[in-house]
């Protein structure tokens, strides 16, 4: 009889939903525990926890610690790592569609750089992540725009040739800084701030809330603000994750990340003329305002045309802005 029941209620246990699992989520970034992104991580693991009855939670691995964006890619490939909130320039290496929202001063403004990324067009790119790059994109949100920091002052585009830029690694990105003769130079954000101490790079290519976050004025006083292109984050499951979850949990993740997705975006775009503010206020940094495409002679045509063959977002995007 003991038997019997123990037999029985194995069988119960084997016959639960997925959805009566509890789970921590591993969740990677390059990003400190003070940037934003990682402030509403924390957020949408308390989100996550509270939609889920408790099942589910996240465990944020911020500053890199498992890797590089590359690095953590592949992680989610194999499913060793679950989620990440990776920069949509390290997608651009496997999905050349994302390239597109990197086009230099595709949008005038952050407010219109959050449009794009909520757009149903934006939206279709993440289409082509699990074929591509074995992940889920739930959500875009974003870090702000990029603009020009060196070492020093810069009068003209001519000023610009030849200087070793720090970039992030991303084709799109590469094209833009040579095409008006920067020197390009990839690195982790960790070494940033010494190789610019050092003198190693001269300038930075880098959006408000990092410069603010790591102090790069302290070393590259001089700030153009160029709004040259918005730089985004895609939210990314693992599809081997994915694809073990019910469609229930599958339906709690997606609203709960979409959530603080969103409040990613609407905090960049309400804080970003205050972080420009706060920059104008530091000791010795001089800014100056409004750089605008005129700046860098025809590097928009050239960009659109080198980047108009690999995918028809260019013109899509362009086309979605110029209707805004």
């Amino acid at each position: 009889m003991i038997r019997t029941t123990l037999a029985a209620l194995g069988a119960l246990l084997l016959a639960l939903p997925a959805t009566a699992q509890e789970r921590e989520f591993r969740l990677g970034l390059i990003t400190p525990p003070v940037h934003v992104w990682n402030q509403e991580v924390a957020a949408l693991s308390g989100t996550l926890a509270e939609l889920s009855d408790g099942r589910f939670t996240v465990a944020a691995f911020p500053s890199g610690q498992l890797g590089n964006e590359a690095a953590m890619l592949q992680q989610m490939q194999t499913g060793a790592l679950d989620m990440a909130w990776l920069t949509t320039a390290e997608i651009t290496t496997r999905v050349p569609d994302m390239a597109a929202l990197h086009a230099p001063f595709l949008v005038d403004n952050i407010a219109d750089a959050a449009r794009v990324l909520r757009s149903d067009d934006a939206r279709e790119i993440l289409d082509a992540l699990p074929r591509a790059t074995g992940t889920v994109g739930l959500c875009y949100a974003m870090t702000g725009m990029r603009q020009l920091v060196t070492r020093a002052p810069v009068d003209s585009a001519a000023d610009l040739r030849g200087m070793r830029f720090r970039i992030t690694p991303a084709p799109p990105i590469r094209s833009f800084f040579e095409m008006f003769g920067a020197a390009p130079a990839p690195m982790p954000l960790t070494q940033v701030y010494d190789a610019l101490a050092n003198a190693q790079i001269d300038a930075i290519d880098m959006d408000f809330e990092s410069i603010i976050n790591f102090r790069y004025h302290d070393h590259a006083p001089h700030l153009m603000e160029t709004n040259h292109h918005m730089f985004a984050m895609v939210a990314l499951v693992s599809a081997r994750v994915w694809g073990s979850l019910s469609e229930d949990d599958r339906a709690i993740i997606t609203d709960a990340t979409q959530m603080h997705c969103d409040r990613t975006i609407d905090r960049f775009v309400e804080e970003e003329a205050d972080k420009l503010e706060r920059l104008k206020a530091e000791p010795g940094v001089q800014v100056t305002e409004a750089v605008g495409p005129g700046f860098f002679g025809d590097i928009v045509e050239r960009w659109d045309a080198e980047w108009r063959d690999q995918t028809p977002f260019v013109d899509r995007l362009r086309a979605l802005v110029d209707g805004f």
